[in-house]
């Protein structure tokens, strides 16, 4: 009955840094792409010197140069000249700025990100003289690092999402019944916190007691099975308090629909590809449109799209997977940007890792260090940040084995300053949400009217 108690509220309401009283509205969204996606054939170096090396190297699972979609970046890059996979216009569009507008950019790129305990070089991986994540290489390891922030692993997983939210939860969304961490697919470990679970929707809206399906069908039965239990009285007053806690839940989840069911498909006449991942962008717009409703000023959204494991072949099912997810993302943002919501909402995309630069005969298998992307109004468009690695097999940035890179950027930068917009101040709230931070940035170095202070510098000045 666990999955039915995804209302488990925090009751520690520790001060953060947000007005008591006010009504500023914000959200994460968590994209992760599961399986480890080849973002090296997302982001490519364009110019003719490094996509030669980047040639060489990738043999067979290189796109082809012409075909890349030019990225014109902004001085505050790494001035460097990168190209998009032919099958993210839309992508490109918000990175070069909306409608050729170059002050709307709206996403940046982050290289070479990948999950670390503490900065590793090249020497001291091969001399194992620096702690390194536990399960390198390894999917369930890996996603689950990304969503956690705690490579080095904990007897008990929290992750940060989860964390944020036992400090943010009472303390910015007051007396909301409905969890600030919603995900759209399943259980997750990323939302878990220590007091706080994920309230878990679907395409569709919330999971309710609906009698649907038609007199004696299966689901039918079982809704009001469960319902004749949460209205029985109890002796015991343990069994009593289940029930009326479930019940509670169930009440909300009805709340929850109806408020969804009452929205439009469309958003000021921006249509939602009918795909899995476009319905899943659907409801995550339509729950973001809910939030005062919620009373949710604080909310994170956890989004998967699996199916990026691609060890058998690359070239033809990444391009399908890529001209899928696009569409999406692309109606996702002008959604927000038609409803005036541009500002408040910040997404990011995650994966495992990146692959291996060398081809296995037709696809290419687990490694590190890869390449993500933030996006939104708050975000100073247009960059390519962090440290792009050599493409060349057995460089400085390569662990081995087929051309595994090292990361530069660890994920605890990447989530520092996803937190400093969303609020959260404090060196000790940040510390319990990202017990390694300090070994890569010093919080108080942060300030808002200077990027450059920032742990990577996405975020636009004074955005938070």
């Amino acid at each position: 009955m666990s999955t039915l108690l995804n209302l488990k509220m925090a009751n520690n309401a520790v001060a953060a840094g947000l007005p008591p009283d006010s009504e500023d509205r914000k959200t994460l969204v968590c994209l992760f792409l599961h399986g480890g996606i080849d973002s090296y054939n997302v982001l490519v170096p364009r110019d003719n010197t490094r996509y030669a090396e980047y040639l060489e190297t990738r043999t067979n699972l290189a796109l082809d140069q012409n075909s890349l979609l030019p990225l014109n970046q902004t001085p505050t890059g790494d001035g460097l000249d990168y190209g998009l996979h032919p099958a993210m216009s839309g992508l490109q569009e918000l990175f070069n700025g909306i409608n050729g507008n170059a002050s709307e950019r709206r996403l940046s790129f982050i290289s070479n990100i990948g999950t670390l305990i503490e900065p590793v070089t090249l020497t001291e991986y091969q001399n194992d003289s620096k702690p390194l994540p536990q399960g390198l290489f390894s999917h369930f390891d890996q996603a689950q690092q990304w969503q956690t922030s705690l490579p080095q692993g904990e007897i008990k997983l929290t992750g940060w999402a989860g964390r944020l939210a036992d400090i943010l939860h009472s303390q910015s969304n007051k007396n909301s019944q409905t969890s600030m961490s919603i995900s759209l697919a399943g259980n997750n470990i990323f939302q878990v916190g220590q007091t706080t679970n994920q309230f878990v929707m679907t395409q569709n809206g919330a999971l309710t007691l609906r009698e649907t399906g038609g007199t004696n069908h299966p689901t039918q039965l079982k809704n009001l099975a469960l319902k004749s239990l949460m209205e029985q009285e109890y002796a015991n007053l343990m069994e009593q308090a289940f029930a009326e806690i479930t019940s509670q839940s169930f009440e909300q989840q009805e709340f929850v629909q109806t408020e969804f069911d009452n929205l439009a498909d469309d958003f000021t006449g921006v249509t939602f590809p009918d795909s899995r991942i476009g319905r899943d962008m659907l409801a995550a717009m339509k729950t973001i449109s809910l939030r005062e409703k919620l009373g949710l000023r604080r909310q994170t959204i956890f989004i998967s799209r699996g199916g990026w494991d691609h060890h058998g072949e690359l070239i033809a099912p990444q391009n399908d997977m890529l001209a899928e997810l696009t569409p999406a993302l692309s109606a996702f943002q002008q959604a927000l940007e038609s409803c005036n919501l541009q500002e408040t909402v910040l997404t990011f995309s995650a994966s495992d890792f990146a692959r291996t630069l060398r081809s296995n005969g037709s696809g290419s298998d687990h490694a590190w260090g890869g390449n993500q992307f933030v996006m939104g109004g708050p975000v100073n468009g247009g960059q390519v940040l962090g440290q792009f690695p050599q493409l060349a097999l057995d460089s400085s940035d390569d662990v081995g084995r087929g051309g595994r890179i090292l990361p530069t950027t660890s994920v605890d930068s990447l989530v520092a300053e996803l937190l400093l917009w969303f609020g959260l101040s404090g060196a000790a709230n940040f510390e319990q949400v990202l017990p390694n931070l300090s070994n890569f940035y010093n919080i108080s170095n942060a300030d808002a009217s200077d990027p450059t202070s920032l742990p990577i510098g996405f975020l636009k000045p004074n955005s938070f």
